[in-house]
């Protein structure tokens, strides 16, 4: 997830920390009104999901069989693999990056790192506080959302109910993109 959003020049010697500084709290933060889940457990989180749904972004414009895994790397860090199948290069797409927490490590807002020190805001809007079974992230911006399951289909009633709260907090789910998940070719 990286940021789009350009900051404005800003005249003097500091000019280059604070765009820096403007760039980076645009990227990492929440949408108005959005509140990341309490009660978060990093560990039951770990592991691998499905992308049921999303908006169209150029870094996953044409993929299917899209995932996200995740696992505990050595330095503390959450190791962040996403993986999608290119039917028209007929290849899988890869990006490794890592994510750490904004705040307090029982709330779901994360942010993750695919290009080097600049990070993107990874916050969970809801939850299946109970199984771990699917999940909705939003980014910094209400540009950003992601309907996530732990197997490649989530009953549509769950949909339903999920693409509806994300309505209720101004998301523009019209655009939102549902995902195939096929039989590509092994990777």
């Amino acid at each position: 997830m990286l940021c789009r959003r350009k900051p404005r020049p800003l005249p003097g010697t500091g000019a280059a920390v604070a765009a820096a500084v403007c760039l980076l709290s645009a990227c990492t933060g929440l949408p108005a009104r959005v509140t990341p889940v309490s009660d978060f457990d990093v560990d039951r989180y770990l592991g691998t999901w499905y992308e049921i749904a999303r908006l169209d972004h150029r870094f996953e414009r044409g993929l299917s069989n899209v995932t996200a895994s995740y696992s505990m790397a050595d330095d503390g860090y959450v190791r962040v693999v996403n993986r999608g199948f290119d039917e028209d290069a007929g290849e899988w797409d890869e990006a490794v990056g890592k994510a750490r927490f904004s705040g307090p490590e029982d709330t779901g807002q994360l942010e993750v790192s695919f290009f080097g020190p600049f990070y993107g805001g990874y916050n969970v809007i809801a939850l299946d506080q109970e199984g771990y079974r699917w999940s909705l992230v939003a980014g910094p911006t209400r540009s950003y959302l992601w309907l996530l399951a732990r197997s490649p289909e989530l009953d549509q009633q769950r949909i339903d109910a999920l693409v509806a709260e994300a309505e209720r907090l101004g998301f523009p789910i019209g655009e939102l993109i549902f995902v195939e998940h096929d039989d590509p070719p092994p990777p």
